[in-house]
């Protein structure tokens, strides 16, 4: 399990510096490297003339593609590394960019701050940056909803997600996901465009997805201040949810802050009816998004720590 404390190194590294805006502006990023690579092959191979199942054959090489040539990279870097402690340090060096663990933190508490002060507007903008509905129609009890359920959602697939991969199989296995991910994150959409082409990737991100997801779910159950109410809105709900993994750190963290999230929201102008998870219970306000945070953070050193065990015990 050294891959583990590789891991445990990423979450410190991350949670102390995040990724600099410094570094991001001279050599980007990786996961913006790999978004290079899934746009132009969504350009190329997405031909708006071919019959959809020529199209979603073209969404299956090209997403076996980007995923074979991270898993290979991730390979190559790893080999190279010398055994023992200090593969554990590199890797994790190496693992840190695709932990986003201080990145999450940092853009839901930049909506909770003006909330809580009742500047709508600037918690407007602010949750803009990590929600895709639109935020002028939201008040602050549809603000923090929107905040809350992406802190609940990203601890799985930012974090969680990419550290289980990378416990398991190192360099190759987080990069591997990250590809994954940001394949759904782009093309895995039920749109004219890519229902057809991006359909393998939806279904991959599914798969990836479904331990971390429900890992992140009961972190999130045994962390929240309302154990009893966490567990039984996941274990209820989870499953209503749109996303056959979302649902499950949403609804856990719905019942352990004593609110209800998702439901009916606006995209574009149209209106999603989704359904609720912990209906019946109030909407979340200001405070509700501190609580949340409280319940991440805390989740997060919990997973460090059960690594650390597994590495170094």
């Amino acid at each position: 399990m050294g891959f583990a404390g590789a891991m445990v190194v990423a979450m410190a590294v991350d949670a102390l510096s995040g990724w600099p805006s410094w570094l991001f502006a001279r050599i980007g990023h990786p996961v913006t490297w790999l978004g290079r690579l899934i746009g132009a092959i969504d350009r190329s191979w997405n031909r708006a003339p071919d019959p959809p199942a020529l199209r979603r054959a073209a969404g299956v090489a090209g997403a076996l593609l980007v995923v074979a040539f991270s898993v290979v990279i991730g390979w190559m870097i790893q080999a190279l590394l010398p055994t023992g402690w200090i593969q554990i340090v590199l890797v994790g060096a190496l693992a840190w960019p695709l932990v986003a663990l201080r990145s999450l933190h940092d853009h839901v508490a930049a909506v909770a701050k003006p909330l809580q002060a009742g500047d709508i507007a600037a918690s407007r903008e602010a949750v803009s940056h990590i929600v895709g509905r639109d935020p002028a129609a939201l008040d602050e009890a549809g603000i923090a909803r929107a905040a809350i359920e992406s802190l609940a959602e990203n601890a799985s697939d930012g974090i969680v997600a990419p550290v289980f991969w990378g416990a398991l199989f190192g360099l190759p296995g987080i990069l591997g996901y990250k590809a994954i991910n940001t394949l759904d994150s782009m093309i895995g959409h039920r749109s004219e465009r890519h229902e057809a082409f991006g359909w393998a990737a939806a279904r991959v991100d599914d798969v990836a997805n479904f331990v971390p997801a429900r890992l992140t779910g009961f972190l999130f159950v045994l962390l929240a201040p309302r154990r009893s109410g966490a567990l039984a809105c996941m274990t209820r709900d989870a499953r209503r949810h749109r996303s056959p993994n979302a649902g499950w750190p949403e609804a856990a963290m719905a019942g352990g802050l004593g609110v209800r999230l998702s439901g009916p929201r606006i995209y574009h102008g149209s209106i999603t009816n989704e359904p609720w998870l912990n209906e019946g219970a109030r909407d979340p306000l200001a405070a509700d998004i501190g609580e949340g945070l409280t319940i991440y953070r805390r989740a997060m050193l919990l997973l460090s720590g059960v690594l650390a065990i597994l590495a170094f015990a």
